[in-house]
């Protein structure tokens, strides 16, 4: 059986590990149950990225760098990923991994114009979005929790905008059939995005943000957090994995 690859990028603030877990923890817990193997590579420590024909699907993760730094291990990554939509193999691509997405496919990252998004937003689904199978039985808009300084500028050709807000024209996008990237972060629960408000204090009060608002309008965010069991499900349709269904038991897919 192929496994799912969680990709690491990156790594959460030290003082928050250990209360809370780590990126790929929070992805593996978003995706749910599965009977598949999920594997953790830790392409920023230097491990080796997996063949694309082991691949039964890649997550890959945020980050806290910058994807123009063009750092050996992500421009690695950005060059693996263009073998991955070659070779048909279902990809979610998370904040930075969702930049990743967009610039190996041909697009342009960079610098947000307006500066940083941080905080829980509103996300509102295109046409495209709403019949798209990561969206499947989440409402337009939904909340989701955000946070980022870069972002694709431009998309890829030929790739399909899912979705956006007044900020963020392309919170989300879909290359192909099975490549998707989304700018919001599916993985965070209320606490993680909380944390993240704390630890950012210094430089949104520079920004001139309100603090203060931002951290009492943190809600749940089930209906983004709805991205990442999407994903799964996907995975499970089109290779022969096995997720839970609604009442909490295990149902095993098969490509057929």
């Amino acid at each position: 059986m192929k496994n799912l690859y969680i990709i690491k990028a990156g790594s959460t603030f030290e003082t928050e590990v250990e209360r809370l877990g780590d990126f790929e923890e929070w992805v593996q817990r978003g995706l749910g149950e599965l009977t598949c193997p999920v594997v953790v590579v830790n392409a920023e420590g230097g491990e080796l990225l997996p063949e694309p024909q082991v691949c039964a699907g890649v997550v890959v993760t945020g980050s806290h760098a910058m994807v123009t730094d063009n750092r050996p291990w992500s421009v690695g990554i950005e060059r693996w990923i263009r073998e991955l939509i070659g070779a048909g193999v279902p990809f979610l691509g998370i904040c930075y991994g969702h930049q990743l997405l967009g610039r190996a496919a041909g697009g342009e990252v960079g610098y947000h114009p307006l500066g940083r998004e941080v905080g829980t937003v509103w996300v509102e689904l295109t046409a495209d979005g709403q019949r798209d199978p990561l969206f499947e039985g989440i409402p337009s808009p939904f909340r989701a929790h955000a946070t980022h300084a870069q972002c694709v500028l431009q998309l890829p050709p030929d790739a399909i905008r899912l979705a956006f807000n007044d900020f963020e024209p392309n919170h989300a996008f879909r290359v192909g059939h099975s490549a998707w990237g989304v700018q919001f972060h599916p993985e965070y629960t209320r606490e993680i995005m909380e944390a993240y408000v704390c630890d950012e204090i210094a430089d949104l009060e520079i920004a001139g943000d309100d603090v203060d608002t931002l951290r009492e309008s943190v809600p749940e965010t089930r209906h983004a957090g709805r991205v990442l069991t999407n994903f799964a499900s996907f995975v499970c349709r089109n290779f022969s994995v096995a997720v839970p269904d609604r009442s909490g038991d295990v149902s095993t897919c098969s490509s057929g």
